[in-house]
């Protein structure tokens, strides 16, 4: 569901709603669709339904019931309007004695698709069409006063999903520039490019932190705080510093909430965005980078605004006996990247400067720490051995190689640092929609069962007892798959059975960390998700019950929002290295590698199978239309086929003489 049709359903202000939903709400309006509680909260009336549309083959609608005393509604032919299968809708009931309950479709909140994607294309005969370049079906596109058959094929363009209008050209499928444009435009993410509104805001906010912002925040300047990320980093959210003496971890969250304020233009624009989607050779940030490289960025040798999360553990068992937020200002001393940090635990660099050595005395007795922490977590969590193939793109937007990334210490020492501040901020509500949380499903028995039917093909057998959990049996996997020595290969199935983390205003806590609560509250500069949080937070603090009924008020459209950006920002994200991937292949075609066996489909062998090329390219992957092989064997392929435009490759197994 759409935030607006949450909005329809739970309830809403007429200044809750976004721009976009404007006119929508105006034509509800005239309908007399809505009603009005004493506290002037807006709903629908009784007569009204939002929900999603699907058509059945026959041409009858539906549209879902929203929860378990109701029915889907049947709509019929006559009564869909101009509603295609997908939409979001506001039906209204046709009262009837008998039959079936149905309504008619008053109004589309949010069409399924608003854009297409399409190329130019001749097929072997040579007859031209209008392909969608992710289902290669045709379109039948057009364009006022041009005949679209007279463009170069292989042309990509940008067409209005329901005129079918071209509305840009977008370039050309042989140019490796267009891969960004297709990935970003496929799943709805922004360039780097902000609205002149937003650009002027950013420009307005000083660059420096003032003497009048630090009034009434707690002053921790003078403690050695530093940041460490990537190499690559030019946005920095989090800083730390560990207390020896006390047992106090403060893990300091760059301020965004302070300068991002609620309804403003980059507030608007940010929640659009909802993530920073990060391609190999470029970041398209959700904050201009005035912000998020600057101001909001925790560098060091400058003053900078944080929130900050207030840590004290128990010497023995590390557990937090007490936990704090409120608004500091720190002055980070020290910008380490990864490779540094390792250096230093392997003990491949020894001298240090007078900074470095205050910043060593705290941090390193803080790494052993994390190592017990880590520990003490995967007896509940999980620690799943999937690899993060990292790509490298030359100036040419070309696939110049791969590498494999793994966790090392330092990224550790980070990570449990900041998975106790995350934790702290889920443990300040309740958890019954007065939050928003980080949560992760436990999977279904069937997945897991499915699963264990997979793995028995590659000799991995585990009886399921009746009062069998989830938890458990992934650990008796993960045991076997050790002792085969696929400990990789099994996980990456593991996680494929499971359900993706989201975020929820209701708290069933995290799967696959094994925690009762959580939230994400350490990355504001680039998730929307955080920034929430943080302003739920300090409504808290500041015991503000408008800006706290705000928030909650509209909390669970949010939620809805936000993961589904960042899916989005995600499959963008693959979407991109698979065409660099097909790219690759083209120049390869032809060409013989061994591969392994990663998927196939146990009830139906005619799908086909994929598989992992190994060679120096990492990560890449092939679709074999016939095999003879069993899951994770190794065999020889061909390079057949690469297919720019859906972002496929296809390679043959090479059957052994």
């Amino acid at each position: 569901m759409s935030p607006f049709a949450i909005q329809l359903i739970n309830g809403f202000l007429p200044s809750d709603l976004e721009d976009e939903d404007l006119p929508r709400y105006r034509v509800l309006q005239e309908l007399g669709a809505l009603q009005e509680s004493d506290n002037g909260i807006l709903k629908l009336g009784s007569l009204y339904r939002a929900g999603r549309l699907w058509i059945a083959e026959g041409g009858k609608g539906y549209v879902e019931a929203q929860n378990r005393n109701e029915k889907d509604l049947l709509i019929e032919a006559k009564d869909l309007g101009n509603a295609k299968s997908g939409d979001e809708v506001v039906v209204k009931r046709i009262i009837a004695r008998r039959g079936r309950p149905s309504a008619k479709v008053v109004l589309i909140t949010k069409p399924s698709n608003l854009t297409l994607i399409g190329y130019t294309h001749k097929d072997e005969n040579g007859n031209f069409n209008i392909l969608h370049i992710k289902t290669a079906l045709p379109i039948q596109a057009k364009m006022k006063e041009f005949d679209l058959s007279l463009f170069k094929i292989g042309t990509v363009l940008l067409i209005d999903a329901l005129s079918l209008e071209v509305i840009e050209l977008l370039g050309h499928l042989k140019d490796p520039k267009i891969d960004e444009k297709i990935s970003l435009l496929l799943y709805e993410r922004q360039d780097d490019k902000f609205p002149q509104d937003c650009v002027q805001q950013a420009l307005k906010i000083p660059s420096e932190v003032l003497a009048n912002e630090i009034e009434g925040r707690v002053d921790l300047r003078e403690l050695p705080f530093c940041t460490i990320d990537p190499v690559t980093a030019k946005d920095f959210d989090d800083a730390i510093y560990f207390d020896l003496e006390e047992f106090i971890l403060y893990v300091a969250i760059a301020d965004v909430s302070h300068y991002v304020s609620y309804f403003s233009p980059i507030d608007k624009e940010a929640k659009l965005r909802g993530f920073t989607t990060y391609l190999p050779h470029k970041a398209f940030p959700m904050l201009p980078r005035e912000l998020s490289e600057n101001i909001c960025s925790l560098k060091p040798h400058v003053d900078r605004l944080a929130f900050i999360c207030k840590i004290k553990l128990d010497r023995d068992s590390l557990k937090p006996i007490g936990e704090e937020f409120f608004e500091g200002v720190i002055h980070s001393k020290r910008r380490w990247n990864y490779d540094e940090i390792d250096a230093i635990l392997e003990g491949r660099r020894t001298h240090f400067s007078n900074t470095e050595n205050q910043i060593l005395k705290w941090l390193l007795p803080l790494q052993e720490l994390t190592v017990r922490l880590r520990k003490q977590r995967l007896k509940k969590g999980f620690d799943f051995r999937s690899e993060e193939i990292k790509l490298t793109i030359d100036a040419q937007h070309l696939l110049k190689s791969t590498t494999i990334e793994t966790g090392t210490p330092s990224h550790s020492l980070i990570e449990e640092c900041m998975l106790l501040a995350n934790k702290a901020s889920a443990k300040r509500f309740e958890g019954d929609g007065d939050s928003i949380y980080r949560i992760h499903e436990a999977p279904e028995m069937s997945k897991i069962e499915e699963l264990l039917e997979e793995l028995a093909t590659v000799g991995i057998f585990i009886d399921i007892a009746d009062d069998a959990e989830p938890p458990s049996l992934i650990r008796d996997i993960q045991k076997e798959a050790k002792a085969l020595g696929i400990e990789s290969e099994v996980d990456s199935l593991i996680i494929q059975s499971l359900k993706r983390a989201s975020y929820s205003p209701f708290n069933i806590g995290h799967f696959g960390l094994g925690f009762k609560e959580y939230s994400h509250f350490t990355s504001p500069i680039r998730r929307y998700s955080d920034l929430i949080l943080h302003r739920l937070i300090k409504a808290n603090l500041q015991k503000d019950s408008e800006k706290e009924a705000y928030l909650l008020r509209n909390i669970e459209p949010l939620c809805v929002r936000v993961s589904k950006l960042e899916r989005d920002a995600t499959k963008a994200e693959w979407d991109f290295r698979d065409r660099k991937f097909a790219r690759w292949a083209l120049e390869n075609l032809g060409k013989s590698f061994t591969a392994q066996i990663i998927e196939i489909d146990l009830e139906d062998s005619s799908k086909g199978a994929k598989a992992m090329l190994e060679c120096d390219m990492k990560g890449v992957v092939v679709e074999l239309k016939s095999y003879n092989a069993m899951l994770f064997d190794r065999v020889q392929v061909k390079l057949s086929k690469a297919n720019i435009a859906q972002a496929t490759i296809t390679a043959q197994q090479i059957e052994e003489s």
